[in-house]
């Protein structure tokens, strides 16, 4: 990912951003962490990026890709769990639980789940289920992306000087921590299937 970013620039922080928000498992902050190093001299030995540019680029794109994730959610959510809820794990109970969630906390829960990690990712999809009204998501979409992405760039401008140091350190605990994450998937998907199961037989 890193020489992606480096060999293509802006457009691969765009591209990068909007499938992040589309919900493929890419890591932001692995994307704009590195991104906001770049706009130092310590990587490369040049500054590669503006600090602005790639803050407004990585909004830019997450508002793409979380529009992207909305319009899919509102205009199939329903349909997709009617042919291949079983599958995927939810029932129109999820769907209906969901929708009652965002009538009453839609606001706070886009806003704040723009800025939490992994969440960021999904969250768009149960905010078009439920059919959230689109102005009101896109500018709390923007803010929260905003505040994201211009965290993590910052955290990069500033681990710039020591990046290699940085970057080794994260490599070390990727692993670990890769292993954590899906152990917690695993149980989780185990818990919802038993759920599943129970909602089936009701």
């Amino acid at each position: 990912m890193q020489t992606f970013v480096q060999n293509y620039g802006y457009w691969a922080l765009l591209l990068l951003s909007i499938g992040e928000s589309a919900c493929v498992p890419i890591p932001s902050e692995v994307t704009f962490a590195f991104a906001g190093a770049l706009c130092t001299t310590a990587v490369t030995g040049h500054v590669q990026f503006s600090l602005w540019a790639v803050i407004l680029i990585g909004t830019l794109g997450s508002i793409i890709g979380s529009q992207i994730a909305y319009e899919v959610g509102r205009s199939a959510g329903r349909t997709v769990v009617d042919r291949w809820g079983k599958w995927i794990l939810l029932s129109h109970k999820d769907l209906d639980t969901s929708e009652r969630w965002f009538a009453k906390y839609g606001a706070a829960t886009v806003l704040i789940g723009r800025i939490l990690p992994v969440v960021r990712s999904v969250i768009s999809v149960p905010a078009g289920i439920a059919e959230m009204k689109r102005g009101p998501f896109a500018v709390l979409t923007a803010i929260g992306s905003a505040v994201w992405v211009a965290l993590l760039s910052a955290l990069g401008y500033a681990a710039g000087k020591n990046w290699h140091r940085v970057s080794k350190d994260f490599h070390t605990v990727q692993t670990p921590t890769i292993a954590v994450i899906a152990v917690l998937i695993v149980v989780s998907v185990g818990l919802r299937v038993r759920s599943m199961r129970r909602y089936n037989a009701s």
